[in-house]
């Protein structure tokens, strides 16, 4: 974990995707290297939610912060799920 000053936490440190999950039921997860799980409403993203399982379970991830899945014609960066950063980043 990454530490600036006095702040605790993650501040400072680039997020990136370890994997892709649905274990929990109408959500994905998104399972990131530093550890942390980010779970986001199927519903936010149709073209997900239309895939079944198997096409789910294919995807890969590019530079760990892009998820393609072959039978989706969207192309999803980590922003998507986790907001714009410069929206809500700290700011010393």
């Amino acid at each position: 974990m990454a530490r600036i000053g006095s702040l605790e936490g993650v501040v400072g440190l680039k997020p990136s995707i370890k994997e892709v999950g649905f274990d929990k039921r109408g959500y994905i997860t998104i399972h990131l290297k530093d550890g942390r799980l980010v779970y986001a409403p199927l519903r936010l993203y149709p073209s997900i939610k239309r895939m079944n399982k198997g096409q789910r379970d294919d995807y890969f991830i590019t530079d760990g912060q892009i998820i393609v899945w072959d039978y989706c014609n969207e192309v999803f960066h980590l922003e998507q799920f986790l907001g714009r950063e410069v929206d809500y980043g700290y700011r010393a």
